[in-house]
């Protein structure tokens, strides 16, 4: 049977521009991955993988024009989005070249014997090594920041391990383009080009993530088809970390002492942040606790308005469309469910923003308006307005993980009066990252930074932004009573590439 053709399609009109590829066979996976397992060697000297990640970001930006108008002609994102997420990915190569030649991600820790203790310490020394190949599978929404070249392949090079890459449908020809790039500057740097396959194809994600020398893995898309390889990652012979970022509500908290405050201006951020990107972005707020008086009723007059004034848009691909007009009128049914602008079809390849409003009381309990309760993928949030603390309270402990979870405070509030800080604590647990009078959308490329949360949210307690993102593809070893010359490097007492280490319980830099 011949290899089934890989299209690049345009959203815009739903149309075929040019055939990229082929599905790979499980023959080429094989090779895809064989090939990345004998690059390793070449990435042992963090001198080279820190140049090899500044010449990455060197040529992608030098491509800029070509890779900016390809990602745009398969996404529909817009130049200026696209442009602005490519300087993303390109800081983020950098930053993590920065992390690479600091070497505090290595954790060195070296203790000498100390007969005096009980029990007894032998001479120990630790520190983090390569897990090996890693599986990356692309975004659909971040063509740049989260495919080819995007965090998880950045911080899996960082740590030394090289990629084997499935390329997101939504992006065949980009996802080609930048991992030809990428091979580029690998070989000035004398790496082999197999430190970044990339593979096309339903059935080759599959065969990937149970390749038995594939030794992690990182996704980021939905619950389905993220909790599918999540398992299959796990029912392996050998089962392997699989860090993945599957769905996320995003709840924000809008007190009713912030509603009286600021009622029009939350409401237009609100607005502003679920049509962002057209409703695309993975911390999109969806479900939004609004008190139920008078304060409530003139934020959803302002997000009415603002929302009103919002253009129709172009989803990333028409399944995904499909997917969000039937979600909007499934969800739209529901009893004492309201649409004050109702989302939906604009033309025929777009589609319109918009909410719903319900009574909180309806959330608050096990029934069939959970569905509010999932994630609806473009631009649509929920509005639950709620009768009093304890109603909204309800809602927020039936919620799954999250990525985010937001409240906006009046100024007395942030101040330290009131609830703030009772309904910050209640929000902790719901998400990797808890915002105070901001909105989520946005996600800083800083060492302080967590992009993760409890599942389904991601499948991980680790994060895919930040500094810290390089963890998951390292494991710690510890050398007991190892004569120095043969100890690597990194554990000589003479510390001859000067990292950072934990030395006799005393921290050095």
């Amino acid at each position: 049977m011949a290899a089934a053709p890989v299209w690049s399609v345009d959203p815009r009109t739903g149309k075929q521009r040019e055939q990229v590829a082929v599905e790979a066979t499980a023959q080429e996976v094989d090779d895809a991955v064989r090939a990345a397992h004998a690059v390793r060697p070449a990435l042992a000297d963090r001198t080279v993988r820190a140049a090899f990640l500044r010449t990455a970001a060197d040529l992608l930006e030098g491509a800029r024009e070509q890779l900016v108008e390809a990602a745009d002609a398969e996404s529909a994102l817009g130049p200026v989005r696209l442009t602005g997420e490519l300087t993303r990915t390109c800081y983020q190569l950098r930053a993590f070249a920065d992390i690479v030649d600091e070497g505090a991600f290595l954790d060195v820790i070296i203790n000498h014997p100390d007969d005096t203790a009980t029990p007894p310490v032998p001479d120990l020394r630790r520190y983090k090594v390569p897990l090996g190949v890693v599986a990356v599978y692309s975004a659909s929404n971040f063509p740049f920041a989260f495919s080819v070249a995007g965090g998880d392949t950045a911080s899996a090079l960082a740590a030394g391990c090289p990629v084997v890459v499935k390329a997101h449908p939504d992006h065949p020809a980009l996802s080609e383009l930048v991992a030809a790039v990428l091979r580029r500057a690998a070989a000035r740097h004398d790496i082999p080009e197999g430190v970044i396959g990339l593979l096309h194809g339903f059935q080759a994600g599959v065969d990937l993530v149970k390749h038995p020398l594939i030794a992690a893995a990182g996704f980021t898309g939905s619950v389905r088809g993220g909790r599918a390889l999540f398992d299959a990652a796990a029912a392996r012979p050998v089962p392997i970390p699989f860090h993945g970022e599957l769905g996320s509500l995003n709840p924000v908290v809008v007190t009713e002492a912030a509603a009286a405050e600021r009622a029009e201006a939350i409401g237009a951020g609100l607005a502003g942040s679920m049509t962002l990107g057209v409703g695309q972005f993975c911390v999109k707020p969806g479900l939004v606790l609004a008190p139920a008086g008078a304060a409530g009723d003139r934020l959803v007059k302002s997000l009415t308005d603002a929302v009103s004034d919002t253009d129709a848009g172009v989803l990333l691909d028409h399944r995904m469309r499909d997917n969000f007009i039937a979600g909007v009128a499934e969800r739209a049914e529901l009893p004492e469910v309201e649409t004050p602008v109702t989302p939906g079809a604009g033309s025929e390849h777009t589609v319109s923003p918009g909410f719903l409003t319900v009574p909180a009381h309806r959330l608050a309990t096990e029934g069939e308006h959970d569905l509010l309760l999932e994630e609806c993928f473009g631009p649509l949030t929920v509005v639950a307005r709620y009768e009093d603390e304890s109603e909204a309270s309800a809602v927020l402990s039936r919620l799954p993980g999250n990525l985010t979870a937001t409240v906006q405070l009046s100024t007395e509030e942030a101040a330290g009066e009131g609830r703030g800080a009772e309904i910050l604590a209640e929000l902790t647990p719901l998400a990797g990252r808890v915002l105070v009078n901001g909105w989520p959308t946005g996600v800083a490329v800083a060492p302080a930074q967590h992009h993760g949360g409890p599942y389904p949210a991601t499948t991980s307690t680790s994060t895919s932004v930040g500094g810290t993102a390089v963890e998951r593809w390292l494991r710690p070893v510890a050398y007991q009573n190892a004569p120095e010359a043969l100890l690597p490097p990194e554990l000589r007492d003479d510390n001859p590439l000067g990292l950072p280490r934990r030395f006799d319980g005393r921290l050095e830099r």
